[in-house]
């Protein structure tokens, strides 16, 4: 590596560089980009202290030795350990938002980003006559955070089993100055929400099925289990939600569920569920709505 460190001058010569590193290696792009270039340019421009978004003014520009030796150790960790970028740099990003995790807490990639920050529309008409909210499995706390700002009169309950992501939701609420929107509850799902009812109730669980987890590259083998592994048929807390969400929505009430590419398996075990299909610019059929109308009665746990 040290031969490496003098012949590579410039930023462009280093993007080039990882670029090949990455593709010889194989590595898995899906924490935030999903090819070498993009995770190369991101893990070169943070390590550099520039503008993630700024990349072809500095291409041609010199690197000191330091900054040449701090790229090749970042580099090597990528290759090496098969860290993710977002654990590497400790950020990751929904849309224009950056919010902190480590190995804590899964990378957060979720297909809701979009949907939320457009207030749900077309099946909220008013996001501002949403007054209480509600993120399931809230993990680094994004989407809760995300929810802070698409409806600014609502206050949100963000829940998570884990102690562990819970601390990490604490930085990223307090990073955004929420904490006396955002309250962050330790539960197994709507365990510890007696009595409390919610406008909106979004949920990102855990839905891998035990033969996807079985075929997780490296990559994804650094995040909690807990945040993945759901199952048999990677349905088994999206059915718990399903069974007990009816109790906790408000009479007009909204449940969004994120099931990743299990919309045939969801289908084929709940046939009976009118499941609306959010598209978005970014995937189809990721993600189900229904409103506590169309849900059974909630049942015991």
């Amino acid at each position: 590596m040290s031969a490496t460190i003098e012949e590579l001058i410039t930023l462009r010569d280093w993007l080039r560089y990882a670029v090949s590193r990455f593709s010889e290696a194989g590595l898995f792009f899906g924490h935030g980009c999903d090819n070498a270039v993009d995770e190369a340019a991101w893990l070169i421009l943070a390590t550099l202290h520039l503008p993630r978004d700024r990349l072809d003014p500095f291409l041609d520009a010199r690197l000191t030795r330091a900054e040449r030796q701090a790229l090749a150790h970042i580099l090597e960790l990528r290759v090496a350990k098969r860290l993710p970028a977002a654990y590497l740099l400790n950020e990751a990003w929904l849309g224009e938002f950056r919010f902190y995790v480590d190995q804590r807490v899964i990378v957060p990639r979720s297909y809701f980003a979009e949907l939320i920050g457009d207030g749900f529309s077309p099946w909220i008409e008013d996001a501002g006559g949403i007054r209480s909210a509600l993120d399931l499995c809230t993990g680094s706390g994004c989407l809760a955070i995300l929810m802070a700002l698409a409806f600014p009169a609502a206050r949100i309950d963000a829940v998570d089993l884990s102690a562990d992501a819970l601390a990490v939701a604490h930085r990223n609420v307090a990073d955004y100055g929420l904490e006396e929107r955002i309250e962050l509850i330790s539960s197994d799902l709507f365990e510890e929400l007696e009595g409390r009812r919610y406008d909106l109730i979004v949920c990102n669980p855990p839905y891998v099925t035990a033969q996807a987890m079985r075929e997780l590259p490296p990559e994804y083998r650094h995040e909690p289990q807990l945040a993945l592994a759901a199952g048999e048929d990677g349905l088994d807390l999206v059915r718990r939600i399903l069974a007990r969400a009816h109790a906790h929505l408000a009479p007009h009430g909204l449940l969004a569920v994120e099931v990743g590419h299990n919309r045939e398996i969801v289908e084929r075990a709940l046939p009976d569920l009118p499941l609306i299909w959010v598209d978005s610019a970014a995937a189809e059929g990721k993600i189900f709505l229904i409103a506590r109308s169309q849900l059974p009665p909630a049942t015991p746990s």
